[in-house]
């Protein structure tokens, strides 16, 4: 159920926050940014309404019997909030004072149980939540035993937080730290506590999840350590779990297993305690009893879902996993412990001293997306990704892999959300997990893989079912000797064309098996014949028409004088087929302002001509011979021409233009010339002048959360969506390049872009000195990418199954076909399934993408992508197989697209809501019994609520007041079209630490986690989220390294202003600009770099892009959102 009430609250603006100077998206900013005034770091969020402490026992989540607990003095207190800084604890308590490895310990075969093996209660990743997400402690004296030595062999380096992986916290007053019978979760979600690599679920074993108990690690990755913030005491070392066969002290080595239960996920409670059920304002708590944690030192590995379990499952999961033994409590000695509120921040260090005191969970406690990131390249980095299994979930979209393809498609063309798809619809209305795939069908691959097989069938062309007509592929059953075959898909009988004929072996599999790429891969080409082609005609090769703005912004700007230059070079570059000599596709040039110019560039004049239209109303192109040429016949005519545009248009005083017509005329060439083709058009200003498209100045601030915002998103006109219609039918796609000053209406100009396929670019208060590098740049990359014209793509699937909801920048005139002017290697297409009928756990689920387009030779193509995902009749099995960056991929293409029709919060909502049912279906379904306190989270999907969070603050769905309505629909278009990977760190940006970077090795420092928290005066760090790229320096800084990098002595003399690295011979400043260009190479935009200095007016910008606090345009922090989530997940389990 849906609790509106509570949800109305969450997520609006908080007080407090007035005056946030926000920057636009492109790296521009507006002048006089005041500071912004912080409410309470990781405060409440307004609307949480305070819960009563629960009382009475708490049931550990691995299904041992309640401990009786003694009756919680607090039983009056509502919140954990506000308590005195002295009497922090981070984090719940080890519930035994076992002995364990400290988390970041390196594995060493041989020294630790087999995997799966049962710990002492976990530490690490379990992830009990403390305070807010335990019963915790929020007051009073503690006890001062110190920790017991650790053992020699234990001495790893730094400690990190400890986690048990199930206990509950008793909710006893002050002082008492006594420990109850802490049965652990059915399976470490993480191995990592003794430093084992985390495993794939063997047989047997429960689904991976996590709950948390206490906080695991999350800030260096395995093996890095990270040192507490200057001025706070190095926290003790922490021992691990005993290694096999040690006897652990005060535990009655003989102690039977308890908890068994069918093999279900393992599961880890997030320890949002009965009584604690997450809860975010109120007042005071006075007895939670707070199981304090180290803060993290090191992290151990934490797998990519889940704490330490790999993320692709293996099937056939055998016997049930016997839960963890159960232990006489014993009384535990209290840790030193770090005082949250003594790390400095600038948040806290402002508030009132009233203020201050508010307890936060330790950071550390909850799972940490750095740490699921690093262990999913530990474990699943080093060896070649084989797609011959069905239903393999791949490694993560940031880790760096080889792929096989043996049958199935690679992952980096299509990803699934889930890939052990529910065998009926009951079943998947019960988990609320969306059936979804993002399909990437020209994506780049690596040099070291091989691109997609050509298979030319003749003038018979490609090999189809007769029924469902999917295309032949590893699926398809031969019979009758290989004179039928059965389709995978409808399970229809075809005949085999006799050419086409070859014997089968003892298996049934056709001798020539693997020398036909449709029969052995899972992505391949056809070369298609003339009835797959427009009118049945063989299509022209494409054409690229440059249409110029020289209205008097555009040339003030330097825009004009820049491109022109850049052109004479470009064009050498145009997309050609593999081995070409030359480009078959031809250009043509156009430049406007209120009126059109024509030019014609035909090889045989000596100048160019120039033909006005200005009868705008009714476009025509004047003149067919001469507009579009081959650019090495023409090439001295377009030289010429693009020396005299600039100077042409010099003293123009003309500040209105026109858009429509533009497209028009463009539209109209390509008609004319019989062929498909881009236009690029370079606009600077909303389109006045009177014609049609004409726009007016519609920005209005003051709908923004209100039931009208949703118009802003919505384009001003019908006569932009009639064009995107004709352009399409046509093959013509449109990238448009804006370089505004002011109001553009950005929801409407970039329609006709949106519907053909096309990219939209934009440059706020472009300056061709400042930001002519990242402009041409990316007029590069879009120039040469490898792109496919009209174009059409359809999802097949087996029977049970059916595509009903595709996201993305196409068109669509019926249900199945994704009709795209043009298509290029950056678009994804996010798909959705449901079901009609029920499918089979033997047979599985086939998926089939079919693209059909022309290539930048006039060739036409159909490139084929085929993927098998497993069915399964136990949600245990679904919660195993799924991808949480898929999922999130979906879940933004769904609420964007939701802003059309729908007020942001409505948006904001559904999304909470269907997200805790997933979680709360996975609770009630798959996790042993436990305390209703406890947030449990299956392990491949223990990142949602971070990720979840991101997603929701974000500028499109809760602007501040500075976001441009222009910046908020360019972002909403770009996440539209974005892959995987894209998504993936746009929503949670890569925060690296450059003063941590070994200048011997080609390796990245291993990030940290976007917090303020995370940032040391004394480093320098470089944030990246595919659009916006940031140094940030601290105060602290060793001059040594700021001399070395930016080539000044001291701290006051770096010039923010600069936008490119000074070009230093020394390791430092090498390793750095190496650093940011493979980063900017990994992005299909350039990214301009901004420095930011510590304190700096500049640094709120960058602050927006740290994720896991508190946002000041109302946005929660990491921790308030898993609070929220856990008290969604819990009304909806009541």
């Amino acid at each position: 159920m849906n609790q509106q009430g509570h949800m109305a609250s969450y997520g609006q603006p908080q007080s407090g926050y007035q005056g946030y100077q926000q920057f636009g998206y492109n790296s521009q900013h507006t002048a006089g940014v005041p500071t912004s005034q912080y409410g309470p770091y990781n405060g409440p969020v307004q609307g949480y309404q305070p819960t009563a402490v629960l009382q009475g026992p708490l049931r550990t989540a691995s299904g041992a019997p309640p401990t009786s607990l003694p009756p919680s003095t607090a039983a009056q207190s509502t919140a954990y909030n506000q308590y005195g800084q002295g009497d922090v604890q981070n984090g719940p308590a080890m519930s035994d004072q076992l002995q364990r490895f400290p988390v970041s310990q390196p594995y060493m075969p041989g020294s630790h149980p087999m995997p799966y093996q049962q710990y002492a209660p976990l530490p690490n990743n379990t992830q009990q939540l403390p305070n807010q997400m335990a019963a915790m402690q929020i007051s009073g004296s503690t006890t001062n035993a110190p920790p017991p030595p650790p053992p020699a062999s234990q001495s790893y380096g730094p400690p990190t937080s400890h986690h048990q992986t199930t206990a509950s916290f008793p909710l006893t007053g002050p002082a008492s730290y006594t420990q109850y019978p802490t049965p652990l979760q059915n399976i470490p979600s993480s191995v990592p506590q003794g430093g084992n690599p985390p495993q794939h679920p063997f047989p047997g074993q429960p689904v991976p999840v996590s709950t948390f108990t206490s906080p695991p690690t999350s800030t260096g990755l395995t093996g890095s350590t990270l040192l507490p913030p200057s001025g706070v005491p190095r926290p003790p070392v922490m021992h691990g779990p005993p290694l096999s066969g040690q006897p652990q002290a005060g535990l009655p080595p003989s102690q039977p297993p308890t908890g068994h239960y069918p093999p279900q996920l393992n599961h880890r409670p997030v320890g949002l305690q009965s009584g604690m059920p997450g809860v975010v304002t109120g007042p005071p708590a006075q007895g939670f009893q707070a199981h304090p944690s180290q803060p993290s030192q090191g992290l151990g590995p934490q797998q990519n879902g889940s704490f330490g379990q790999v993320r692709s499952p293996q099937p056939n999961f055998a016997a049930p996993y016997t839960g963890a033994p159960s232990y006489p409590s014993q009384p535990q000695p209290q840790q030193k412990r770090l005082d949250p509120d003594s790390i400095p921040s600038p948040q806290l260090n402002e508030l009132p001293p009233q203020q201050k005191t508010r307890h936060r969970i330790d950071p550390d406690a909850i799972p940490s997306p750095i740490q699921v990131i690093e262990d999913d390249k530990s474990n699943r980095g080093t060896e070649p990704f084989s797609t011959g299994v069905r239903g393999q979930v791949p490694p993560l979209v940031t880790t760096d892999f080889v792929v096989k393809d043996q049958g199935n498609s690679s992952p980096r063309f299509i990803r699934c959300a889930a890939y052990n798809l529910p065998c009926t619809s009951d079943m998947a209305k019960q988990c609320q997990v969306p059936l979804t795939a993002v399909i990437k069908p020209l994506a780049t691959l690596p040099a070291d893989e091989a691109p997609p097989y050509i298979v030319d069938h003749g003038e018979t062309g490609p090999i189809r079912c007769n029924r469902c007509k999917a295309y032949m592929c590893p699926y398809m059953q031969f019979i009758e000797g290989g004179r039928k075959f059965q389709c995978a898909f409808c399970s229809c009988v075809t005949e085999v064309l006799p050419h086409y004929f070859q014997h089968l072996d003892h298996t049934g599999k056709r001798m020539d098996c693997y020398d036909r790429p449709e029969l052995s891969l899972g992505s391949y080409e056809f070369l298609a014949t003339v009835d797959y082609c427009k009118n049945n005609k063989i299509p022209n090769p494409p054409a690229f028409i440059f249409m110029i703005d020289v209205s008097y912004n555009a040339l003030k700007s330097g825009l004009v004088q820049l491109l022109c230059e850049e052109l004479k070079t470009l064009l050498d570059y145009l997309p050609r087929e593999g081995n070409a000599e030359e480009s078959a596709i031809r250009v043509g040039f156009v430049t406007y302002n209120k009126v059109l110019h024509f030019y014609n560039v035909k090889s045989s004049l000596a100048q160019p001509q120039m033909m006005v239209v200005s009868d705008i109303a009714d476009m025509f192109v004047p003149l067919l011979d001469g507009f579009l040429v081959n650019i090495n016949e023409s090439r001295a005519v377009i030289n010429s021409l693009l020396e005299q545009i600039p100077e042409m248009f010099a003293d123009t005083r003309e500040t209105e233009t026109v858009f429509g017509p533009v497209i028009q005329a463009g539209l109209e060439a390509l008609k004319a010339a019989e062929c498909a083709g881009k236009l690029f058009i370079f606009h600077s200003t909303l389109p006045l002048a009177e014609a049609p498209g004409k726009l007016k100045n519609r920005d209005d601030k003051k709908l923004i959360n209100t039931d009208k915002e949703k118009v802003l998103f919505q384009p001003q006109t019908s006569f932009y969506n009639n064009l995107a219609k004709e352009c399409v039918a046509q093959g013509c796609c449109v990238d448009l390049f804006l370089f505004p000053n002011q109001y553009v209406d950005v929801a409407t100009l970039g329609l006709v872009t949106y519907q053909t396929g096309g990219s939209i670019y934009k440059y706020t208060f472009f300056q061709a000195q400042v930001d002519g590098d990242r402009f041409l740049n990316d007029l590069h990359r879009d120039v040469r990418k490898v792109i496919g014209f009209d174009a059409v793509m359809r999802v097949r699937t087996s029977t049970g199954i059916r595509a009903t909801d595709f996201f993305g920048s196409f068109y669509m005139s019926n249900t199945t076909d994704v009709e795209l002017a043009a298509l290029d290697c950056d678009k994804a297409i996010t798909v959705e399934f449901k079901h009609d009928d029920k499918l089979s756990e033997d047979v599985g689920a086939q998926i089939q993408c079919a693209l059909l387009y022309t290539s930048c030779s006039g060739q036409r193509r159909l490139r084929i992508h085929n993927l098998s995902l497993n069915c399964c009749t136990q949600l245990a099995d679904l919660y195993r197989n799924c991808e949480t960056d898929t999922l999130i991929n979906y879940f933004v293409k769904l609420a964007y697209r939701g802003v059309l029709s729908n007020p942001t919060k409505t948006v904001r909502d559904n999304l909470i809501n269907q997200s805790a049912q997933i979680l709360a279906c996975y609770r009630k379904n798959c996790a042993s019994p436990s305390s209703a306190g406890q947030l449990i989270l299956p392990e491949c999907m223990k990142l949602l609520p971070v990720y979840l969070n991101c997603v929701l603050k974000s500028d499109v769905l809760q602007p501040g007041t500075e976001i441009s309505t222009d910046d908020r629909a360019y972002i909403r278009q770009l996440v539209t079209s974005m892959d995987v990977a894209e998504t993936n760190v746009f929503f949670y940006p890569r925060l690296l630490p450059v003063h941590k970077m070994d200048v011997d090795s080609d390796d990245f420092p291993v990030a940290i986690r976007c917090s303020e928290e995370r940032l040391s005066k004394g480093g320098i760090y470089l944030l990246e989220n595919g659009l916006n790229l940031f140094i940030w320096v601290g105060m602290n800084t060793q001059h040594d390294l700021i001399q070395s990098i930016f080539n000044v002595q001291s701290f006051g003399q770096i010039d923010s202003a600069m936008t490119a690295l000074p070009m230093l011979d020394n390791p430092c400043s090498k390793k750095l600009r190496s650093m940011v260009d493979m980063i900017r190479a990994q992005r299909p935009r350039f990214m301009k770099l901004m420095i930011v200095k510590q304190d700096d007016k500049m640094e709120l910008l960058f602050k927006h892009f740290l994720m896991e606090d508190k946002s000041v345009n109302g946005g929660a922090s990491y921790v308030d959102f898993l609070c929220h989530m856990h008290k969604e997940i819990r009304q909806l389990l009541s």
